[in-house]
Protein backbone atom coordinates (compact mmCIF):
# COMPACT_ATOMS: atom_id res chain seq x y z
CA UNK A 1 0.00 0.00 0.00
CA UNK A 2 2.85 2.40 0.76
CA UNK A 3 4.42 1.38 -2.44
CA UNK A 4 1.57 2.45 -4.53
CA UNK A 5 0.61 5.98 -2.18
CA UNK A 6 3.68 6.94 -4.20
CA UNK A 7 0.75 8.10 -6.60
CA UNK A 8 -0.60 10.61 -4.22
CA UNK A 9 2.07 12.88 -4.73
CA UNK A 10 0.69 15.24 -7.58
CA UNK A 11 -2.12 15.83 -4.33
CA UNK A 12 0.41 16.64 -1.43
CA UNK A 13 -0.88 19.52 -0.50
CA UNK A 14 -4.68 18.53 -0.79
CA UNK A 15 -3.75 15.78 1.73
CA UNK A 16 -2.21 18.19 3.91
CA UNK A 17 -5.32 20.25 3.78
CA UNK A 18 -7.13 17.43 4.72
CA UNK A 19 -5.27 16.52 7.26
CA UNK A 20 -6.05 20.32 8.46
CA UNK A 21 -9.42 19.71 8.21
CA UNK A 22 -9.69 16.28 9.53
CA UNK A 23 -7.83 17.80 13.24
CA UNK A 24 -10.01 20.33 13.15
CA UNK A 25 -12.74 18.63 12.85
CA UNK A 26 -12.05 16.32 15.41
CA UNK A 27 -10.94 19.22 18.04
CA UNK A 28 -14.29 20.35 17.54
CA UNK A 29 -16.25 16.91 18.42
CA UNK A 30 -13.86 16.89 21.57
CA UNK A 31 -14.73 20.14 22.94
CA UNK A 32 -18.11 19.47 22.37
CA UNK A 33 -18.40 17.04 25.62
CA UNK A 34 -16.92 19.93 27.80
CA UNK A 35 -19.33 22.13 26.83
CA UNK A 36 -22.15 20.04 27.39
CA UNK A 37 -20.52 19.70 30.69
CA UNK A 38 -20.63 23.17 31.57
CA UNK A 39 -23.79 23.35 30.66
CA UNK A 40 -25.23 21.08 33.15
CA UNK A 41 -22.74 21.84 36.18
CA UNK A 42 -23.45 25.71 35.80
CA UNK A 43 -26.39 26.09 33.55
CA UNK A 44 -29.20 23.28 34.55
CA UNK A 45 -27.79 22.52 38.16
CA UNK A 46 -27.66 26.01 38.94
CA UNK A 47 -30.98 27.03 36.40
CA UNK A 48 -28.72 29.90 34.83
CA UNK A 49 -30.96 29.87 31.38
CA UNK A 50 -28.53 32.88 29.95
CA UNK A 51 -25.46 30.43 30.59
CA UNK A 52 -27.41 27.57 28.93
CA UNK A 53 -28.22 29.76 25.89
CA UNK A 54 -24.99 31.27 25.55
CA UNK A 55 -23.07 28.00 26.10
CA UNK A 56 -25.43 26.36 23.74
CA UNK A 57 -24.71 28.87 20.79
CA UNK A 58 -20.84 28.43 20.88
CA UNK A 59 -21.88 24.57 20.92
CA UNK A 60 -24.21 25.27 17.58
CA UNK A 61 -21.52 27.15 16.18
CA UNK A 62 -19.09 24.44 16.92
CA UNK A 63 -21.31 21.91 15.42
CA UNK A 64 -21.86 23.93 12.14
CA UNK A 65 -18.05 24.10 11.83
CA UNK A 66 -17.31 20.88 12.66
CA UNK A 67 -19.86 19.94 9.54
CA UNK A 68 -18.39 22.25 7.27
CA UNK A 69 -14.49 20.46 8.02
CA UNK A 70 -16.20 17.27 7.29
CA UNK A 71 -18.20 18.14 4.24
CA UNK A 72 -14.79 19.85 2.78
CA UNK A 73 -13.16 16.86 3.79
CA UNK A 74 -14.94 14.08 2.00
CA UNK A 75 -15.15 16.62 -1.16
CA UNK A 76 -11.41 16.85 -0.98
CA UNK A 77 -10.59 12.88 -0.21
CA UNK A 78 -12.87 11.65 -3.14
CA UNK A 79 -11.14 13.77 -5.27
CA UNK A 80 -7.88 12.38 -4.45
CA UNK A 81 -9.02 8.81 -4.30
CA UNK A 82 -10.50 9.35 -7.95
CA UNK A 83 -7.03 11.13 -9.55
CA UNK A 84 -5.23 8.71 -7.56
CA UNK A 85 -7.24 5.81 -9.07
CA UNK A 86 -6.70 7.49 -12.72
CA UNK A 87 -2.85 7.69 -12.27
CA UNK A 88 -2.28 4.12 -10.75
CA UNK A 89 -4.76 2.40 -14.08
CA UNK A 90 -2.60 4.57 -16.42
CA UNK A 91 0.40 3.65 -14.65
CA UNK A 92 -0.77 0.65 -15.05
CA UNK A 93 -1.92 0.17 -18.34
CA UNK A 94 1.88 2.12 -19.19
CA UNK A 95 3.80 -0.69 -17.98
CA UNK A 96 1.65 -3.22 -19.65
CA UNK A 97 2.16 -1.77 -22.84
CA UNK A 98 5.82 -2.38 -22.30
CA UNK A 99 5.49 -5.55 -22.10
CA UNK A 100 7.04 -8.34 -23.88
CA UNK A 101 4.75 -11.48 -24.98
CA UNK A 102 6.87 -13.18 -22.05
CA UNK A 103 5.26 -10.97 -19.50
CA UNK A 104 2.05 -11.36 -21.19
CA UNK A 105 2.27 -14.90 -20.83
CA UNK A 106 3.36 -14.91 -17.07
CA UNK A 107 0.94 -13.30 -16.24
CA UNK A 108 -2.44 -14.05 -18.32
CA UNK A 109 -4.43 -11.69 -20.06
CA UNK A 110 -7.63 -12.29 -17.06
CA UNK A 111 -5.72 -11.54 -14.07
CA UNK A 112 -4.15 -8.04 -16.05
CA UNK A 113 -7.36 -6.75 -16.39
CA UNK A 114 -8.67 -7.86 -12.89
CA UNK A 115 -5.71 -6.02 -11.70
CA UNK A 116 -6.03 -2.84 -13.56
CA UNK A 117 -9.61 -2.65 -12.87
CA UNK A 118 -11.20 -4.55 -9.77
CA UNK A 119 -8.03 -4.40 -7.88
CA UNK A 120 -7.57 -0.75 -8.21
CA UNK A 121 -11.04 -0.14 -7.31
CA UNK A 122 -9.96 -2.06 -4.02
CA UNK A 123 -7.61 0.67 -3.20
CA UNK A 124 -9.36 3.75 -4.48
CA UNK A 125 -11.86 2.65 -2.04
CA UNK A 126 -9.92 2.16 0.47
CA UNK A 127 -7.71 5.69 -0.39
CA UNK A 128 -11.29 7.39 0.38
CA UNK A 129 -11.47 5.92 3.92
CA UNK A 130 -7.87 6.08 5.00
CA UNK A 131 -8.62 10.16 4.02
CA UNK A 132 -11.52 10.40 6.48
CA UNK A 133 -11.57 6.92 9.47
CA UNK A 134 -7.75 6.24 9.67
CA UNK A 135 -7.08 9.74 9.98
CA UNK A 136 -9.91 10.73 12.30
CA UNK A 137 -9.41 7.86 14.64
CA UNK A 138 -6.18 8.24 15.97
CA UNK A 139 -6.73 11.17 16.76
CA UNK A 140 -10.40 11.02 18.48
CA UNK A 141 -8.78 8.13 20.18
CA UNK A 142 -5.24 9.93 21.66
CA UNK A 143 -7.58 13.40 22.16
CA UNK A 144 -10.37 11.55 23.87
CA UNK A 145 -8.38 9.47 26.43
CA UNK A 146 -6.70 13.43 27.16
CA UNK A 147 -9.79 14.89 27.84
CA UNK A 148 -11.44 12.27 29.70
CA UNK A 149 -8.70 12.18 32.25
CA UNK A 150 -9.01 15.53 32.46
CA UNK A 151 -12.81 15.15 33.57
CA UNK A 152 -11.96 12.39 35.89
CA UNK A 153 -8.38 10.80 35.91
CA UNK A 154 -9.52 7.98 38.55
CA UNK A 155 -12.41 6.71 36.14
CA UNK A 156 -9.69 6.29 33.39
CA UNK A 157 -8.88 3.01 34.11
CA UNK A 158 -11.98 1.30 33.26
CA UNK A 159 -10.75 2.53 29.84
CA UNK A 160 -7.34 1.15 30.61
CA UNK A 161 -8.99 -2.15 30.61
CA UNK A 162 -11.73 -1.64 27.98
CA UNK A 163 -9.26 -0.48 24.79
CA UNK A 164 -6.76 -3.59 25.45
CA UNK A 165 -9.39 -6.08 25.44
CA UNK A 166 -10.72 -4.21 22.31
CA UNK A 167 -7.64 -3.97 20.59
CA UNK A 168 -7.35 -7.97 21.27
CA UNK A 169 -10.28 -8.75 19.63
CA UNK A 170 -9.42 -6.48 16.51
CA UNK A 171 -6.13 -8.41 16.19
CA UNK A 172 -7.48 -12.16 16.85
CA UNK A 173 -10.18 -11.05 13.97
CA UNK A 174 -7.87 -9.13 11.49
CA UNK A 175 -5.07 -12.78 11.77
CA UNK A 176 -7.82 -14.85 10.55
CA UNK A 177 -9.50 -12.72 8.14
CA UNK A 178 -6.24 -11.40 6.41
CA UNK A 179 -5.36 -14.58 4.58
CA UNK A 180 -8.82 -15.05 3.56
CA UNK A 181 -8.91 -11.47 1.66
CA UNK A 182 -5.89 -12.59 -0.01
CA UNK A 183 -7.36 -15.71 -1.09
CA UNK A 184 -10.45 -13.74 -2.22
CA UNK A 185 -8.11 -11.98 -5.44
CA UNK A 186 -6.62 -15.18 -6.52
CA UNK A 187 -10.09 -16.83 -6.65
CA UNK A 188 -11.62 -14.09 -8.43
CA UNK A 189 -8.76 -14.38 -10.78
CA UNK A 190 -9.56 -18.03 -11.54
CA UNK A 191 -13.50 -17.40 -12.01
CA UNK A 192 -12.38 -14.64 -14.13
CA UNK A 193 -10.53 -16.85 -16.39
CA UNK A 194 -12.83 -19.60 -16.25
CA UNK A 195 -15.44 -17.07 -17.35
CA UNK A 196 -13.22 -15.67 -20.27
CA UNK A 197 -12.24 -19.00 -22.04
CA UNK A 198 -15.88 -20.12 -21.49
CA UNK A 199 -17.05 -17.11 -23.36
CA UNK A 200 -14.03 -16.62 -26.41
CA UNK A 201 -14.54 -20.89 -26.61
CA UNK A 202 -17.84 -20.55 -26.76
CA UNK A 203 -18.12 -22.39 -30.60
CA UNK A 204 -15.98 -25.41 -29.55
CA UNK A 205 -17.91 -25.92 -26.24
CA UNK A 206 -21.03 -26.04 -28.03
CA UNK A 207 -19.70 -28.51 -30.60
CA UNK A 208 -18.33 -30.95 -28.27
CA UNK A 209 -21.20 -30.66 -25.85
CA UNK A 210 -19.19 -29.52 -23.30
CA UNK A 211 -21.82 -26.94 -22.00
CA UNK A 212 -22.97 -28.64 -18.77
CA UNK A 213 -18.89 -28.89 -18.05
CA UNK A 214 -18.16 -25.45 -18.44
CA UNK A 215 -21.31 -24.64 -16.44
CA UNK A 216 -19.99 -27.21 -13.28
CA UNK A 217 -15.96 -25.55 -14.08
CA UNK A 218 -17.04 -22.40 -13.62
CA UNK A 219 -19.85 -23.23 -10.67
CA UNK A 220 -17.15 -24.97 -8.56
CA UNK A 221 -15.46 -21.90 -9.14
CA UNK A 222 -18.12 -19.63 -8.01
CA UNK A 223 -19.25 -21.44 -4.92
CA UNK A 224 -15.26 -21.47 -3.85
CA UNK A 225 -15.36 -18.04 -3.95
CA UNK A 226 -18.56 -17.67 -2.46
CA UNK A 227 -17.68 -20.11 0.18
CA UNK A 228 -14.46 -17.64 0.92
CA UNK A 229 -16.74 -14.27 1.05
CA UNK A 230 -18.99 -16.04 3.48
CA UNK A 231 -16.25 -17.29 5.94
CA UNK A 232 -14.90 -13.61 6.34
CA UNK A 233 -18.50 -11.95 6.50
CA UNK A 234 -18.86 -14.54 9.08
CA UNK A 235 -15.76 -13.20 11.28
CA UNK A 236 -16.90 -9.34 10.56
CA UNK A 237 -20.42 -10.36 11.42
CA UNK A 238 -18.57 -11.51 14.72
CA UNK A 239 -16.63 -8.53 15.37
CA UNK A 240 -19.51 -5.81 15.17
CA UNK A 241 -21.62 -7.29 18.02
CA UNK A 242 -18.35 -7.83 19.99
CA UNK A 243 -17.36 -4.41 19.72
CA UNK A 244 -20.56 -3.30 20.18
CA UNK A 245 -20.28 -5.50 23.24
CA UNK A 246 -17.74 -4.12 24.59
CA UNK A 247 -18.71 -0.78 24.35
CA UNK A 248 -21.90 -1.04 26.01
CA UNK A 249 -19.83 -2.76 28.98
CA UNK A 250 -17.42 0.10 29.14
CA UNK A 251 -20.29 2.53 29.41
CA UNK A 252 -22.24 0.66 31.79
CA UNK A 253 -18.77 0.54 34.07
CA UNK A 254 -18.23 3.93 33.86
CA UNK A 255 -21.73 4.93 35.02
CA UNK A 256 -21.62 2.63 37.63
CA UNK A 257 -18.37 3.73 39.00
CA UNK A 258 -19.42 7.18 38.37
CA UNK A 259 -22.22 7.41 40.07
CA UNK A 260 -20.55 6.04 43.66
CA UNK A 261 -18.26 9.32 43.13
CA UNK A 262 -21.23 11.48 41.99
CA UNK A 263 -22.42 10.41 45.79
CA UNK A 264 -19.41 11.17 47.64
CA UNK A 265 -18.93 14.43 45.73
CA UNK A 266 -15.66 13.69 43.81
CA UNK A 267 -17.66 13.59 40.50
CA UNK A 268 -19.80 15.84 38.94
CA UNK A 269 -23.06 14.87 37.13
CA UNK A 270 -21.60 17.22 33.76
CA UNK A 271 -18.25 15.50 34.32
CA UNK A 272 -19.83 12.31 34.08
CA UNK A 273 -22.24 12.69 30.87
CA UNK A 274 -18.69 14.11 29.43
CA UNK A 275 -16.82 11.01 30.34
CA UNK A 276 -19.20 8.86 29.18
CA UNK A 277 -19.04 10.99 25.61
CA UNK A 278 -15.46 11.00 25.87
CA UNK A 279 -15.16 7.37 26.77
CA UNK A 280 -17.37 6.79 23.41
CA UNK A 281 -15.69 8.32 21.12
CA UNK A 282 -12.29 6.23 22.31
CA UNK A 283 -14.25 3.05 21.86
CA UNK A 284 -16.04 4.77 18.57
CA UNK A 285 -12.48 5.39 17.04
CA UNK A 286 -11.21 2.27 18.07
CA UNK A 287 -14.25 0.58 16.07
CA UNK A 288 -13.89 2.84 13.31
CA UNK A 289 -10.17 0.89 13.20
CA UNK A 290 -11.62 -2.46 13.42
CA UNK A 291 -14.24 -1.63 10.31
CA UNK A 292 -10.93 -0.65 8.25
CA UNK A 293 -9.90 -4.08 8.91
CA UNK A 294 -12.63 -5.52 6.80
CA UNK A 295 -11.82 -3.15 4.08
CA UNK A 296 -7.56 -2.87 4.56
CA UNK A 297 -7.01 -6.44 4.25
CA UNK A 298 -8.47 -6.52 0.59
CA UNK A 299 -6.86 -3.82 -0.53
CA UNK A 300 -3.46 -4.89 0.36
CA UNK A 301 -3.72 -7.84 -1.42
CA UNK A 302 -5.29 -5.81 -4.55
CA UNK A 303 -2.30 -3.43 -3.46
CA UNK A 304 0.35 -6.24 -3.73
CA UNK A 305 -1.11 -7.40 -6.96
CA UNK A 306 -0.08 -4.05 -8.31
CA UNK A 307 2.28 -3.58 -7.27
CA UNK A 308 3.86 -6.91 -8.57
CA UNK A 309 2.55 -5.75 -12.09
CA UNK A 310 4.16 -1.96 -11.50
CA UNK A 311 7.93 -3.79 -10.29
CA UNK A 312 7.99 -6.26 -13.03
CA UNK A 313 10.49 -4.77 -15.64
CA UNK A 314 10.01 -5.60 -19.07
CA UNK A 315 12.30 -8.36 -20.79
CA UNK A 316 12.97 -6.29 -23.54
CA UNK A 317 13.88 -2.84 -23.58
CA UNK A 318 15.45 -0.32 -26.03
CA UNK A 319 19.61 -0.02 -25.86
CA UNK A 320 20.44 3.23 -24.43
CA UNK A 321 21.89 4.70 -27.57
CA UNK A 322 19.28 3.05 -30.29
CA UNK A 323 20.89 3.06 -34.13
CA UNK A 324 19.17 3.84 -37.03
CA UNK A 325 19.78 2.81 -40.31
CA UNK A 326 18.77 3.76 -44.16
CA UNK A 327 20.07 0.88 -45.81
CA UNK A 328 17.87 -1.62 -47.73
CA UNK A 329 16.03 -3.62 -45.23
CA UNK A 330 17.81 -6.98 -45.99
CA UNK A 331 16.93 -9.29 -43.29
CA UNK A 332 19.83 -11.98 -41.88
CA UNK A 333 19.21 -14.62 -39.41
CA UNK A 334 23.12 -15.42 -37.93
CA UNK A 335 23.33 -18.90 -35.85
CA UNK A 336 19.98 -18.21 -34.04
CA UNK A 337 18.28 -19.87 -30.90
CA UNK A 338 16.08 -19.22 -28.93
CA UNK A 339 13.73 -21.53 -26.71
CA UNK A 340 10.40 -19.94 -24.74
CA UNK A 341 10.87 -18.89 -21.22
CA UNK A 342 10.57 -21.94 -19.17
CA UNK A 343 10.89 -24.40 -21.91
CA UNK A 344 13.95 -27.19 -21.78
CA UNK A 345 13.94 -27.78 -26.12
CA UNK A 346 14.87 -24.83 -28.18
CA UNK A 347 12.22 -23.80 -30.39
CA UNK A 348 14.95 -22.53 -33.12
CA UNK A 349 18.04 -24.32 -33.13
CA UNK A 350 21.23 -22.59 -35.40
CA UNK A 351 18.97 -20.62 -37.87
CA UNK A 352 21.01 -19.03 -40.68
CA UNK A 353 19.53 -17.33 -43.91
CA UNK A 354 19.12 -13.89 -46.02
CA UNK A 355 15.75 -12.45 -46.77
CA UNK A 356 16.27 -9.42 -49.23
CA UNK A 357 14.24 -6.66 -50.76
CA UNK A 358 12.47 -7.42 -53.56
CA UNK A 359 12.36 -11.12 -53.00
CA UNK A 360 9.73 -13.21 -51.29
CA UNK A 361 11.24 -16.11 -48.53
CA UNK A 362 8.54 -18.71 -47.93
CA UNK A 363 8.72 -20.56 -45.05
CA UNK A 364 7.20 -23.99 -44.88
CA UNK A 365 7.30 -26.79 -42.48
CA UNK A 366 5.03 -29.51 -40.34
CA UNK A 367 3.06 -27.99 -37.61
CA UNK A 368 5.73 -26.98 -34.68
CA UNK A 369 8.42 -26.59 -37.06
CA UNK A 370 9.04 -23.50 -35.97
CA UNK A 371 7.95 -21.07 -38.81
CA UNK A 372 5.49 -18.93 -36.85
CA UNK A 373 8.32 -18.60 -33.87
CA UNK A 374 10.98 -17.61 -36.34
CA UNK A 375 8.62 -14.65 -37.70
CA UNK A 376 8.00 -13.62 -34.23
CA UNK A 377 11.90 -12.99 -34.05
CA UNK A 378 12.13 -10.38 -36.90
CA UNK A 379 9.48 -7.25 -34.85
CA UNK A 380 11.42 -8.79 -31.35
CA UNK A 381 8.45 -9.45 -29.68
CA UNK A 382 10.58 -11.90 -28.28
CA UNK A 383 14.48 -12.30 -27.40
CA UNK A 384 16.50 -14.90 -29.16
CA UNK A 385 19.08 -16.50 -26.84
CA UNK A 386 21.93 -16.23 -29.16
CA UNK A 387 23.00 -15.48 -32.19
CA UNK A 388 22.20 -12.42 -34.31
CA UNK A 389 19.44 -10.81 -36.10
CA UNK A 390 20.31 -7.76 -38.91
CA UNK A 391 17.98 -5.60 -40.34
CA UNK A 392 19.17 -3.51 -42.42
CA UNK A 393 22.95 -4.45 -41.65
CA UNK A 394 22.10 -3.38 -38.02
CA UNK A 395 20.99 -6.01 -34.88
CA UNK A 396 17.67 -5.84 -34.50
CA UNK A 397 18.84 -5.70 -30.86
CA UNK A 398 20.81 -1.85 -31.42
CA UNK A 399 16.67 -0.62 -32.86
CA UNK A 400 14.55 1.12 -30.68
CA UNK A 401 11.43 -0.84 -30.64
CA UNK A 402 9.66 1.89 -32.44
CA UNK A 403 12.16 1.90 -34.86
CA UNK A 404 12.27 -1.38 -35.90
CA UNK A 405 8.55 -1.91 -36.04
CA UNK A 406 8.37 1.10 -38.17
CA UNK A 407 10.19 -0.58 -41.01
CA UNK A 408 7.64 -3.73 -40.61
CA UNK A 409 4.30 -4.41 -41.44
CA UNK A 410 3.25 -7.56 -39.73
CA UNK A 411 0.05 -9.80 -39.89
CA UNK A 412 -0.07 -12.82 -37.59
CA UNK A 413 -1.26 -16.46 -37.45
CA UNK A 414 -4.29 -15.21 -35.48
CA UNK A 415 -6.23 -12.46 -36.88
CA UNK A 416 -7.23 -9.58 -34.65
CA UNK A 417 -9.50 -7.00 -35.80
CA UNK A 418 -10.79 -4.35 -33.08
CA UNK A 419 -14.35 -2.25 -32.60
CA UNK A 420 -15.06 0.18 -35.21
CA UNK A 421 -15.19 0.69 -38.68
CA UNK A 422 -13.62 -1.13 -41.58
CA UNK A 423 -11.69 1.91 -42.11
CA UNK A 424 -10.82 2.21 -38.35
CA UNK A 425 -9.12 -1.32 -38.66
CA UNK A 426 -7.43 -0.42 -42.08
CA UNK A 427 -5.83 2.79 -40.30
CA UNK A 428 -4.39 0.93 -37.35
CA UNK A 429 -1.09 0.36 -39.42
CA UNK A 430 -1.01 3.78 -40.91
CA UNK A 431 -2.98 6.55 -38.93
CA UNK A 432 -2.19 9.23 -42.11
CA UNK A 433 -3.48 7.08 -45.18
CA UNK A 434 -6.12 8.63 -47.32
CA UNK A 435 -8.92 6.27 -48.91
CA UNK A 436 -7.16 6.43 -51.59
CA UNK A 437 -4.43 4.13 -49.98
CA UNK A 438 -6.90 2.90 -48.34
CA UNK A 439 -8.77 1.24 -51.34
CA UNK A 440 -5.59 0.30 -53.17
CA UNK A 441 -4.79 -1.67 -49.84
CA UNK A 442 -7.82 -3.09 -49.80
CA UNK A 443 -8.55 -4.14 -53.74
CA UNK A 444 -4.22 -5.97 -53.63
CA UNK A 445 -5.42 -7.82 -51.02
CA UNK A 446 -8.52 -9.09 -52.92
CA UNK A 447 -11.10 -7.39 -50.00
CA UNK A 448 -12.37 -4.43 -52.08
CA UNK A 449 -15.61 -6.90 -53.53
CA UNK A 450 -17.00 -8.04 -50.29
CA UNK A 451 -16.28 -4.60 -48.72
CA UNK A 452 -18.42 -3.00 -50.90
CA UNK A 453 -21.10 -5.64 -50.49
CA UNK A 454 -20.97 -4.31 -47.02
CA UNK A 455 -23.23 -1.49 -45.85
CA UNK A 456 -21.42 1.61 -45.81
CA UNK A 457 -18.55 0.27 -46.95
CA UNK A 458 -15.70 1.32 -45.38
CA UNK A 459 -17.54 2.92 -42.93
CA UNK A 460 -18.95 -0.42 -41.87
CA UNK A 461 -18.85 -1.30 -38.40
CA UNK A 462 -16.69 -4.45 -37.06
CA UNK A 463 -17.56 -6.20 -33.98
CA UNK A 464 -14.81 -7.07 -31.46
CA UNK A 465 -12.67 -9.51 -32.57
CA UNK A 466 -14.67 -9.39 -36.19
CA UNK A 467 -17.10 -11.65 -35.03
CA UNK A 468 -19.39 -10.50 -37.48
CA UNK A 469 -16.70 -11.39 -40.63
CA UNK A 470 -15.97 -14.92 -42.26
CA UNK A 471 -12.34 -16.37 -41.79
CA UNK A 472 -11.46 -15.70 -45.17
CA UNK A 473 -13.15 -12.05 -44.64
CA UNK A 474 -10.65 -11.37 -41.63
CA UNK A 475 -7.83 -12.45 -43.24
CA UNK A 476 -7.76 -10.26 -46.24
CA UNK A 477 -8.44 -7.04 -44.22
CA UNK A 478 -5.74 -8.03 -42.02
CA UNK A 479 -3.52 -8.03 -45.21
CA UNK A 480 -5.03 -4.77 -46.12
CA UNK A 481 -4.06 -3.43 -42.95
CA UNK A 482 -0.80 -4.21 -43.31
CA UNK A 483 -0.36 -3.24 -46.82
CA UNK A 484 -1.90 -0.01 -46.00
CA UNK A 485 1.68 0.64 -44.54
CA UNK A 486 4.72 2.02 -46.93
CA UNK A 487 6.91 -0.75 -44.92
CA UNK A 488 10.07 -2.11 -46.16
CA UNK A 489 9.37 -5.59 -44.47
CA UNK A 490 6.06 -7.69 -44.78
CA UNK A 491 5.58 -10.62 -42.56
CA UNK A 492 2.84 -12.75 -43.28
CA UNK A 493 2.27 -15.32 -40.58
CA UNK A 494 0.47 -18.60 -42.24
CA UNK A 495 -2.25 -15.25 -43.73
CA UNK A 496 -3.40 -16.87 -46.90
CA UNK A 497 -4.60 -20.37 -44.93
CA UNK A 498 -8.52 -19.12 -44.97
CA UNK A 499 -8.47 -18.44 -48.63
CA UNK A 500 -9.58 -20.33 -51.21
CA UNK A 501 -6.66 -21.33 -54.00
CA UNK A 502 -8.13 -18.93 -56.47
CA UNK A 503 -8.24 -15.64 -54.15
CA UNK A 504 -4.80 -17.25 -52.67
CA UNK A 505 -3.34 -17.04 -56.19
CA UNK A 506 -4.88 -13.40 -57.43
CA UNK A 507 -3.72 -11.95 -54.16
CA UNK A 508 -0.42 -13.34 -54.36
CA UNK A 509 0.04 -11.95 -57.69
CA UNK A 510 -1.05 -8.58 -56.72
CA UNK A 511 1.30 -9.07 -53.98
CA UNK A 512 4.41 -8.96 -56.88
CA UNK A 513 3.50 -5.84 -57.84
CA UNK A 514 2.60 -4.11 -54.81
CA UNK A 515 5.71 -4.78 -52.68
CA UNK A 516 8.22 -5.77 -55.14
CA UNK A 517 10.58 -3.56 -53.65
CA UNK A 518 10.41 -4.89 -50.16
CA UNK A 519 11.64 -7.53 -47.98
CA UNK A 520 8.92 -10.04 -48.07
CA UNK A 521 8.58 -13.22 -45.89
CA UNK A 522 6.09 -15.78 -46.62
CA UNK A 523 4.98 -18.43 -43.70
CA UNK A 524 2.56 -20.81 -45.30
CA UNK A 525 1.62 -24.59 -44.69
CA UNK A 526 0.36 -25.10 -48.55
CA UNK A 527 2.85 -25.51 -51.27
CA UNK A 528 0.49 -24.29 -53.72
CA UNK A 529 1.44 -20.77 -51.64
CA UNK A 530 4.97 -20.37 -51.35
CA UNK A 531 6.15 -22.73 -54.55
CA UNK A 532 6.62 -19.31 -56.33
CA UNK A 533 8.49 -17.71 -54.03
CA UNK A 534 12.50 -16.66 -54.57
CA UNK A 535 13.84 -18.49 -51.81
CA UNK A 536 11.89 -21.24 -49.64
CA UNK A 537 13.36 -22.28 -46.36
CA UNK A 538 11.95 -25.95 -45.03
CA UNK A 539 11.86 -25.94 -41.30
CA UNK A 540 11.76 -29.42 -38.94
CA UNK A 541 11.51 -29.17 -35.22
CA UNK A 542 13.43 -25.58 -35.28
CA UNK A 543 15.70 -26.55 -37.82
CA UNK A 544 16.13 -25.23 -41.62
CA UNK A 545 16.46 -28.54 -43.22
CA UNK A 546 16.10 -27.58 -46.48
CA UNK A 547 16.53 -24.14 -48.95
CA UNK A 548 16.07 -23.25 -52.35
CA UNK A 549 13.89 -22.95 -55.41
CA UNK A 550 10.77 -25.33 -55.49
CA UNK A 551 12.19 -27.11 -58.34
CA UNK A 552 15.41 -27.33 -56.38
CA UNK A 553 14.02 -28.82 -53.13
CA UNK A 554 11.94 -30.98 -55.47
CA UNK A 555 15.52 -32.73 -56.39
CA UNK A 556 17.35 -32.81 -53.22
CA UNK A 557 15.02 -32.18 -49.90
CA UNK A 558 13.10 -35.36 -48.60
CA UNK A 559 11.17 -32.83 -46.25
CA UNK A 560 9.63 -30.50 -48.92
CA UNK A 561 8.75 -33.54 -51.25
CA UNK A 562 7.14 -35.37 -48.69
CA UNK A 563 5.12 -32.28 -47.94
CA UNK A 564 4.96 -31.53 -51.79
CA UNK A 565 3.61 -35.76 -52.06
CA UNK A 566 0.85 -34.82 -49.21
CA UNK A 567 -1.03 -31.96 -50.87
CA UNK A 568 -0.65 -32.25 -54.72
CA UNK A 569 -1.00 -34.42 -57.45
CA UNK A 570 2.03 -35.80 -59.72
CA UNK A 571 0.64 -34.14 -62.50
CA UNK A 572 0.09 -30.57 -60.36
CA UNK A 573 4.26 -31.61 -59.41
CA UNK A 574 5.00 -31.80 -62.55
Amino acid sequence: MIKIFRFLAPWRWSIAILLALVFFQVLADLFLPTLMADIIDQGVMLGDTAFILRVGGIMLLITLLSIFFAVVASWISATVAAGFGQNLRSAVFTKVSEFSLHEFDQFGASTLITRATNDITQVQMVTIVIARMLLMAPMMAIGGIIMAYSQDPQLTWVLAVAVPVLLALIILIARKAIPLFSSIQIKLDQLNSNLREALSGVRVIRAFNRVDHEKQRFEDSSVDLSDTYIAVNRLMAFMIPGLMLIMNLTTLAVLWFGFDRIETGSLQLGSLIAFTQYAMQILFAFMLMAMMFSILPRAQAAAVRIDEVLQTEPGIVDPALPQTSSNPATIEFKSVNFRYPGAEVLALKNISFRAEPGKVTAIIGSTGAGKSTLVRMIPRFYDIESGQIEVGAIEIRDYSQFALRQRIAYVPQQVTLFSGSVKHNLLVANPDADDEQLNAAATTAQAMPFIEELDGALDHEIQQGGKNLSGGQKQRLAIARALSRPAEVFLFDDSFSALDFTTDARLRAALKEKVHSSTVIIVAQRVGTVMDADQILVMDEGEIVGRGTHSQLLEDCPTYQEIVASQLRAEDVA
